[in-house]
C-alpha cells in the first residue's frame, strides 16, 4: 500500500496546511471490492487556513464553533464511511444533552475528516454523526467513536446496543480520558459490555500502526490549552499515554483505547495558529490508520 506524506506547517500569520502528493499517492487506498478510482485532486493546495485564504469548508466550520451536535438524518447508504460518534450517558449529566459525549464536536469530526477525505480516496461525508448506543440502526457504521469517557455511566440498553454492535463486527475508537481514576470508570464500564474479553497494550508492531502511515512512537498529545502554552503535555496524573486494545478470541481488534493522550483536540484545533501542528500532523496519522486498519479488518 502507498504511503502519503503529510506535511504540515506554519505559516505567518495563520497555519498554513500544505501536502505534497502524487496522484499514486492520493490514490493508494482502494476500497474492498472496488476498481481504483481516477483521482480528480492529486494534491491539497497551499493555503492559508484563515486570514482570507482558508477553504471554504474551514471557514464555514470556524463560524460552527460551539453549536450543538445533534444527530443528522444521512442514509447510511449514501457514503463508504461515516464518523460516527457514540452518545452515551454519564455521572455528570444524564441523557443526551450536550455531555461529555459531545466534548470537541463538532470541530473535532469535521476536521477530521477533512484530512480523512484529502489524504485517501475514501467516500466519507464530511458532516458530523452521532448516534445512540441503543439505536438498531448503530450496525449500519462500522466505525464508532467515544472520548471523555472518565465519567461514562452506561444504561443497560446502551450497554447491549454497545455489545451487540461490537460483537457484530463494529470498532470502537476510544480517546480523550486522563488518569487512573478515569481508566478506572472507563474499564469498568467496557467489562459491562464484554465481560469475557481483556484489555491489553497494541504493541508497535501490530498491524494498525502501518496501515497507511508508519507510525513508530506513542505521542502524549496534549488539550488545546497545554499545547498552546507550551506547557506539560498530561493531565489528571496521566503521565504516559497508551494504546491499549479489547480482541475477540479470533484476534480481531474489537475496541481500540487511546489513554492519556488527546486526540480529539489536536484535531479540532488544526487551524489554530497557537496550537502546535506537530500534534495535529500526528493525531491525523493515528486516525486515519485506525479508521483504514478497522474498515480493511
Amino acid at each position: 500500500m502507498w504511503r502519503a506524506d503529510l506535511r504540515l506547517f506554519r505559516s505567518t500569520p495563520r497555519l498554513a496546511l500544505v501536502a505534497s502528493l502524487t496522484a499514486s499517492q492520493v490514490g493508494g487506498l482502494v476500497p474492498r471490492s472496488e476498481a481504483p478510482r481516477a483521482v480528480t485532486s492529486p494534491s491539497l493546495p497551499a493555503v492559508a487556513l484563515a486570514g482570507g485564504g482558508a477553504p471554504t469548508e474551514w471557514v464555514t466550520r470556524a463560524r460552527q464553533r460551539g453549536r450543538p451536535c445533534v444527530p443528522v438524518d444521512v442514509p447510511a447508504s449514501s457514503h463508504e464511511f461515516f464518523f460516527t460518534r457514540a452518545m452515551y450517558s454519564g455521572y455528570r449529566r444524564r441523557g443526551f444533552g450536550r455531555g461529555s459525549w459531545a466534548i470537541d464536536c463538532p470541530e473535532a469530526d469535521q476536521h477530521f475528516l477533512f484530512g480523512l477525505r484529502r489524504m485517501t480516496n475514501i467516500d466519507a461525508y464530511d458532516g458530523e454523526h452521532p448516534m445512540r448506543l441503543d439505536d438498531p440502526e448503530l450496525r449500519k457504521f462500522p466505525f464508532l467513536y467515544m472520548l471523555e469517557v472518565g465519567a461514562m455511566a452506561l444504561s443497560p440498553p446502551e450497554i447491549e446496543g454497545l455489545r451487540s454492535y461490537l460483537l457484530a463486527g463494529g470498532f470502537l475508537f476510544v480517546d480523550d480520558f486522563w488518569g487512573d481514576w478515569e481508566w478506572l470508570n472507563f474499564e469498568q464500564q467496557i467489562r459491562l459490555v464484554l465481560p469475557e474479553y481483556s484489555i491489553q497494550e497494541i504493541g508497535l508492531d501490530h498491524p494498525v500502526f502501518n496501515a497507511f502511515y508508519d507510525i513508530d512512537t506513542i505521542i502524549q498529545v496534549p488539550n488545546v490549552g497545554n499545547g498552546r502554552w507550551g506547557g506539560g503535555t498530561s493531565e489528571k496524573g496521566g503521565i504516559t499515554p497508551h494504546v491499549r486494545g479489547i480482541f475477540d478470541e479470533h484476534g480481531r481488534l474489537l475496541v481500540a483505547v487511546h489513554w492519556n493522550t488527546d486526540l480529539g483536540d489536536a484535531w479540532e484545533w488544526a487551524d489554530d495558529p497557537y496550537y502546535p501542528i506537530f500534534y495535529s500532523n500526528y493525531a491525523w496519522r493515528v486516525g486515519i490508520n485506525f479508521v483504514i486498519y478497522a474498515m480493511t479488518h
